[in-house]
């Protein structure tokens, strides 16, 4: 097994295996090294065998045909001929108990009156709950953005920089907008990591990184020591701190100021026939014990029906979030067929975030080195693997 390669990339979530992707696509020698023992990251295809294989997503649900990165790289792959249209459903709330129209909490007329600040008001340097405050009303924010914002980055949404929420792209209309793949989003990480030119290490815990003078010497745990040219950083950011060389202590300080946000997700599967409850696309929850419940309903199956409950954390013990999650269904807990928890963390993104983010850029300028995630432009598949091949352009050239 060989211990030299061109690149290495530490973390298999979407972010490292792009940079994997854009590196092999050069023709580079990549080693991606992961410290669990799964790969994808937030990207989880909950998969149930006993249930005829019956999956339910855990993290990421969606992927559109805005998402050009991606869509390049399933071009690469082969896969774009394989996306599946997801069937419209929609959301709605869950509020003081009940399932409620997105409608009841909506303000027209004060809508109406602010929707023209859309075209005036800047969003550069702007929270959440300013600018959309200011563009759709403070009521309209109040009642249903906040919670809804909330319900996509799973954590607080007032204070999260208004310019790394949504980000307007180019569409490849030949592409359906909403897909997934029969099998889920999981197909997409699996069939990076199987191309020639990429190899992958899981279950790999970094003991250290030291720089040398044609590149970096990365020393795990179970693999030894192993030399890179080129090296990336796929993690989040206090891993990515904690990683940093010797040399690099003013990228280290800039990342120091980024936190994260835990994620409880509890997600339960249901016989079809046992559940009295239409069709939706998921809930959103307004001040209760979970963001949001996202359903498979997306994708349609003859016999089970998949829910991913993303849980505020700490407020609700295991047993009490399967109680919680089948009131929200309507339906008793003796009718699960298929339970399972995972633990996600999203970046907790502040104003002044595109500040750190330059000076973290400033101090990798001319290194051999590049940092990647979820944690730059924000927090979507797309925004990721932007970030990566920025960075991969930086690192071999565009």
């Amino acid at each position: 097994m060989s211990n030299d390669f061109d690149h290495i990339v530490i973390g298999a979530g979407i972010s490292g295996l792009g940079a994997a992707h854009f590196s092999a696509r050069r023709g580079l020698g990549t080693l991606v090294l992961e410290s669990s023992e799964r790969i994808g990251g937030c990207i989880n295809s909950q998969r149930f065998e006993t249930l005829s294989g019956f999956w339910t997503e855990a993290g990421g649900h969606t992927c559109f045909n805005s998402y050009g990165n991606l869509l390049s790289i399933l071009d690469d792959l082969g896969l774009t001929s394989q996306v599946q249209a997801k069937v419209k459903v929609g959301y709605s709330l869950w509020k003081d108990g009940q399932r409620r129209s997105i409608l009841s909490a909506l303000h027209p007329w004060e809508a109406i009156g602010s929707i023209p600040r859309i075209f005036w008001a800047p969003k550069a340097g702007r929270s959440v709950a300013d600018y959309y405050a200011t563009v759709f009303g403070r009521r309209n924010y109040r009642d249903l953005l906040r919670h809804a914002f909330q319900a996509v980055i799973c954590q607080p949404a007032d204070d999260y920089p208004a310019a790394a929420l949504f980000r307007r792209k180019p569409r490849r209309k030949e592409v359906v907008k909403a897909f997934t793949f029969a099998e889920g989003l999981s197909t997409i990480p699996a069939a990076i990591a199987a191309q020639e030119g990429i190899q992958v290490r899981t279950g790999q815990g970094i003991e250290a990184i030291e720089p040398q003078e044609d590149g970096f010497r990365v020393v795990t745990q179970e693999s030894g020591a192993i030399h890179c040219t080129h090296l990336t950083l796929a993690v989040p950011p206090n891993a990515a701190a904690a990683l940093l060389p010797t040399g690099f202590e003013e990228a280290r300080a800039a990342i120091a100021g980024i936190g994260m946000a835990e994620i409880e997700t509890l997600v339960l599967v249901f016989h079809t026939a046992d559940l009295d409850l239409l069709p939706l696309a998921g809930l959103i929850a307004v001040e209760d014990a979970f963001y949001s419940a996202v359903s498979r309903d997306f994708l349609p199956d003859e016999t089970h029906r998949g829910f991913a409950f993303h849980f505020r954390p700490g407020v609700l013990d295991p047993e009490a979030q399967v109680t919680h999650a089948c009131k929200v269904i309507g339906v008793g807990t003796d009718r699960i067929a298929g339970q399972a928890w995972i633990r996600n963390r999203l970046p907790a993104l502040r104003q002044g975030h595109e500040d750190l983010v330059r000076r973290l850029d400033s101090a990798l300028f001319g290194k051999r080195l590049g940092v990647t995630g979820n944690w730059f432009i924000g927090v979507s598949m797309e925004d990721a693997l932007t970030r990566s091949r920025s960075e991969s352009d930086r690192l071999f050239g565009a």
